[in-house]
């Protein structure tokens, strides 16, 4: 049990360390266009980000497929740009018909599974540097994913109670809250490419 906490609570504490905050900026873009009464439509969205990650965190740690840690790095904050323009191309489209915003929303899964590929591999280079010469992965690489998806399904509350109390209890609309949140975090993201970009 001592082994399953310690990978566990490693797992939680890197998703929502602020000195690893590219994370949490990509799980904030990801749902800010849902409210709480469409929250299965969200749930099959971080779904499809949780098998992208689970799929290339178990094929990074077992040496199968890898990406140097610098390129990677680059492209972790170029997910969250592009996550966010997607949001404010669908934010003027928050009120139409739910036939359209299912056709809006299924790309977004389809990015959220392509993108969960890229920071899957931004997971594994702590885990394979903790794992060392461990004989087996397999509890390990469990264990710390469930810690993952613990703290990914915090932001994703925290990100739900905010638009339930700016949407019932201010006069915003969710299209405006939808443009600010998500060009804040293009604004920090960008910031975050150009400076891995000149470390690469």
């Amino acid at each position: 049990m001592n082994d399953f906490w310690i990978w566990f609570s490693t797992g939680f504490d890197h998703i929502l360390d602020w000195n690893g905050y590219d994370h949490i900026l990509y799980v904030m873009a990801l749902c800010v266009l849902f409210s709480v009464n469409e929250w299965k439509k969200l749930l099959v969205l971080v779904t499809a980000f949780t098998i992208g990650h689970s799929l290339t965190l178990a094929i990074s740690i077992l040496n199968i497929f890898t990406i140097k840690q610098g390129i990677l790095e680059v492209l972790i904050p170029v997910t969250i740009l592009f996550t966010c323009i997607v949001n404010l191309f669908y934010k003027n489209r928050l009120n139409s018909s739910s036939r359209k915003q299912s056709k809006n929303y299924s790309f977004n899964y389809v990015l959220a599974l392509l993108f969960g590929f890229i920071h899957g591999m931004g997971f594994s280079y702590l885990l394979r540097s903790m794992l060392g010469k461990e004989a087996s992965v397999v509890f390990p690489l469990l264990s710390f994913n469930l810690g993952l998806e613990l703290g990914q399904l915090i932001i994703v509350a925290v990100m739900l109670l905010f638009s339930v109390f700016l949407t019932r209890f201010t006069r915003i609309k969710k299209s405006d809250y939808v443009f600010f949140i998500s060009s804040a975090v293009f604004g920090i993201a960008f910031l975050l490419f150009v400076q891995r970009l000149t470390d690469l």
